[in-house]
């Protein structure tokens, strides 16, 4: 059983949240409905794991294939219901971009599984509305990938 603790540190409504290890993370409301910009709005928090859980998925399908995965990054953009409350995801677009010496099809294919049947937060996502859609793009290994 996973277990978070929140705390108020700042302002009406920034929080601090701790898991059992020790990781904290802080949230805030925006600025439109009091907060002050201390953090990370909750409903951002999601589309943040939903590219942790599936970067996980597809790093690990790769690996397992024996394709090298020199550096990884995803864009993640989501729109939400207009006009009700609450106002779920309606709409997540994900690009996966890969850098190394990876096979397309394998790429797709790890990006596919990972939304379709491994990726926890993407089924959580989707049993709630929201529609998941990607893109992958592999790109040619770099010299130096985490500084460029």
């Amino acid at each position: 059983m996973a277990t978070i603790e929140l705390k108020r540190v700042s302002g009406r409504f920034g929080f601090e949240a701790g898991d059992e290890y020790g990781h904290t993370v802080l949230m805030d409301s925006s600025p439109e409905t009091g907060g002050q910009n201390f953090g990370v709005r909750p409903m951002q928090m999601l589309l943040m794991g939903l590219a942790g859980c599936s970067a996980i998925d597809v790093i690990m399908i790769l690996e397992k294939q024996r394709q090298v995965v020199q550096d990884y990054r995803m864009v993640v953009n989501g729109e939400r219901e207009a006009a009700k409350e609450p106002s779920l995801w309606k709409e997540i677009n994900i690009e996966f971009h890969l850098y190394g010496d990876i096979s397309e099809d394998k790429a797709a294919k790890a990006a596919e599984l990972s939304i379709n049947k491994y990726c926890s937060v993407a089924a959580t996502l989707g049993t709630a509305g929201a529609e998941i859609k990607w893109q992958v793009f592999v790109h040619p290994a770099t010299v130096d990938p985490i500084s460029s």
